[in-house]
């Protein structure tokens, strides 16, 4: 497809060039038309309105943008999201989708209704779905890997389809390869045909790690009481000078703000993260909705402080399993961070993760495929 069909999402894209926000890439250029082609198919077929009744849309073929680490998937599915006339939409990470999924099939069949024989707790899950008038389904970083996942998608995405949700995709992986060599596979290969049915796939074919670049050469960590100047450098280097704005990451049915987020970066007071009753759970919905985080005025932790010490522990572990990129300012040197008792086994982990975290190979590397944990501290 060439870029004649020059939408929102095209010029979208072009005002983040001309601010300097982005280095035009022809690859990412050419993969704007494809998510305004999405755009415009939507638009032509919006749903009516008969005697005050709400007619079901039709379904829209989606698209399914695959392309090696680092090379703008998010960032343009992001440029689509936001052009999107229409409240009814959500984009979330695809293993936060499914393992909502799963808590609301579990929750199904512990009611009355649930434990016949004939109950369907695929059709319970995406009934409200359906109800909600949800459009558009933007779905990040799309890998199967867990049997319970593979089993139920085509199920999951037959009834989404035919309720008229169009569905849009990132992937590190084409479709014919999703669930590679995965147990009863062949269970499996209806949903990867119903998936290459309902959206276009497109390969972007960019050939520079944008994700690395922003960190290449650069000191991530600062020391002192004076380090705000340097940390808003380096925030503007990691976001091509988008001042960013706020946001919220939604967590087990409540909302985590976010200080300001742009271009796939978030930044944060150590107090906004450490200092309020965070857990495991919310930390890693924090590492799948961000490539890249900047934490500002992080103390030294002794024992007054052994909460925030706890939940700095887990913040790191899952910022690290996920290969999250981390700038940040601390009050002390590393290794004087933890003073407190109660903490220091553990925090020794953390200090030699946050020694790695700011070498050049951990900044070099992409993003790593963690799986949602359960409920911390």
């Amino acid at each position: 497809m060439t870029s004649s069909l020059q939408g929102p999402v095209h010029k979208a894209y072009l005002d983040l060039v001309a601010r300097g926000a982005l280095t035009s890439d022809p690859a990412q250029l050419e993969a704007t038309a494809y998510f305004d082609r999405v755009l415009h198919d939507l638009i032509a077929t919006k749903p009516k309105s008969f005697l005050g009744l709400r007619s079901r849309h039709k379904s829209v073929r989606g698209l399914y943008l695959v392309g090696e680490v680092g090379r703008g998937k998010t960032m343009l599915m992001d440029l689509f999201f936001a052009a999107l006339p229409t409240r009814h939409k959500r984009r979330v990470h695809f293993h936060e989708f499914m393992d909502e999924v799963h808590a609301g099939i579990s929750a199904f069949r512990k009611v009355v209704r649930g434990k016949n024989e004939d109950a369907d707790p695929v059709e319970a899950v995406t009934k409200p779905i359906l109800k909600s008038g949800l459009r558009v389904l933007c779905l990040d970083e799309f890998h199967v890997h867990d049997i319970t996942n593979a089993m139920l998608l085509d199920r999951l995405f037959e009834k989404l389809f035919a309720g008229g949700v169009t569905l849009i995709a990132t992937s590190n992986v084409v479709p014919d390869q999703l669930y590679k060599d995965g147990l009863n596979r062949q269970l499996f290969l209806p949903f990867i045909a119903r998936l290459k049915e309902e959206t276009e796939v497109v390969e972007l074919l960019s050939s520079q790690d944008y994700r690395r670049l922003k960190f290449a050469g650069q000191q991530v960590y600062a020391f002192g009481a004076d380090t705000r100047a340097t940390m808003d450098k380096l925030w503007l280097r990691i976001t091509g000078g988008e001042p960013g704005r706020p946001a919220v990451v939604e967590s087990i049915g409540r909302q985590i703000p976010v200080p300001l987020q742009s271009m796939g970066a978030a930044r944060f007071n150590f107090s906004d993260l450490c200092e309020k009753p965070l857990g495991t759970r919310d930390f890693v919905r924090i590492a799948h909705h961000f490539d890249s985080l900047v934490i500002d005025g992080i103390p030294q932790m002794d024992r007054t402080k052994s909460d925030a010490a706890k939940r700095f522990i887990l913040l790191i572990d899952s910022l690290y399993d996920r290969g999250v990129k981390l700038a940040a300012s601390f009050e002390v040197p590393l290794e004087q961070l933890g003073r407190d008792d109660k903490t220091a086994f553990e925090f020794q982990r953390t200090i030699s993760r946050l020694n790695e975290m700011q070498s050049e190979e951990y900044l070099a590397k992409g993003l790593r495929d963690a799986v949602p944990a359960e409920e911390g501290a």
